[in-house]
């Protein structure tokens, strides 16, 4: 089985590639990894078999890219905040790719997405179509765009919420210096966030990408089925020497009080997006890929612990 995989040195599609390969190390049958990428030396550092080398950015260098594949995992694309890269890179390049896939009768299709389409909220726990995405920046727009050649092309995409662990340099960064400017458990800590860890996340797109039966298109939330509360997450973190503890409830108006008298790179909605609910209804994906989620997330942090340590501490 050919599968063939884009974003291959990013964040979750690193892990995905890893996932990938302890599959095709530890299993008879013959898995063959392609990643497609721009030419660089981070090639060398995946365990992929060869190299495609193109770029979403140059819709054209994509042609002939998925020749001879079975799946394509689309999981790169760019978090930029300039609108015309996004556009090349989200939108021209996921079409020019599906374009290529649909040419070479690519027989399963996974496409990344994120929940972030679904813009501001507050999102209390609803399933796909039972909220209209109204993204706010120009990736989250862009990403949206592109899912409509994903499943013009029969893809099965995935919208994971907050994705944490190895890798994640937004959501416990973003956590560690609103903690400091805002001491305290914002509105209780009772907000619930969609989330999941990385390598769960790369074992779903791995079951999904070689299950022995049909792969179910359209959309699907790609988060752990089983939300976390903000307390639950900073109390998790703490415990872990992440974070400082924080256990004084604040009211969300203390909170924002608090927030706009101090100075930080996050914004008020990034705030918004940590500290209010933005959760989504995530079981059916798991159950058609019958794929243990795991853990909840708050649960599932010790392997990262380290890692985010440092982080935190050098940045």
């Amino acid at each position: 089985m050919r599968v063939v995989i884009t974003g291959a040195t990013g964040f979750i599609g690193s892990a995905v590639v890893n996932s990938l390969a302890r599959t095709r190390d530890a299993a008879a049958d013959h898995l063959h990894l392609t990643a497609i990428g721009r030419s660089s030396g981070r090639a060398a550092t995946t365990p992929c078999d060869d190299w495609h080398h193109a770029d979403l950015a140059d819709p054209d260098s994509l042609s002939r890219s998925c020749e001879g594949a079975d799946v394509l995992l689309h999981l790169g694309g760019t978090l930029g905040p300039d609108p015309q890269t996004c556009h090349t890179v989200n939108v021209a390049g996921t079409a020019a790719l599906m374009r290529e896939a649909r040419r070479a009768r690519v027989g399963r299709i996974v496409h990344l997405s994120t929940a972030a389409v679904y813009g501001k909220g507050p999102h209390h726990g609803p399933d796909i179509g039972e909220v209209e995405p109204a993204p706010v920046s120009a990736a989250s727009a862009t990403r949206l765009q592109a899912e409509r050649y994903a499943l013009d092309a029969g893809a099965t995409v995935l919208r994971p919420g907050l994705v944490l662990g190895r890798g994640d340099r937004w959501v416990i960064p973003a956590l560690h210096e609103l903690t400091a400017r805002v001491p305290a458990l914002w509105g209780g800590g009772r907000a619930r966030l969609s989330a999941v860890v990385v390598e769960r996340l790369a074992a779903l797109v791995t079951a999904l990408a070689l299950r022995p039966g049909p792969t179910p298109a359209g959309v699907f939330h790609a988060s752990h089925p089983q939300p976390v509360t903000v307390g639950q997450l900073l109390t998790a973190l703490a415990g872990l020497g992440v974070l400082p503890p924080v256990t004084e409830p604040w009211p969300w108006d203390r909170c924002l009080t608090a927030f706009h008298a101090t100075h930080g790179t996050r914004s008020e909605r990034q705030f918004h997006l940590l500290a209010q609910d933005h959760w989504y209804r995530s079981d059916t994906i798991w159950k058609a890929a019958a794929q243990d989620p795991g853990p909840p997330p708050q649960q599932d942090l010790e392997p990262s612990a380290a890692w985010y340590r440092d982080l935190v501490t050098a940045g």
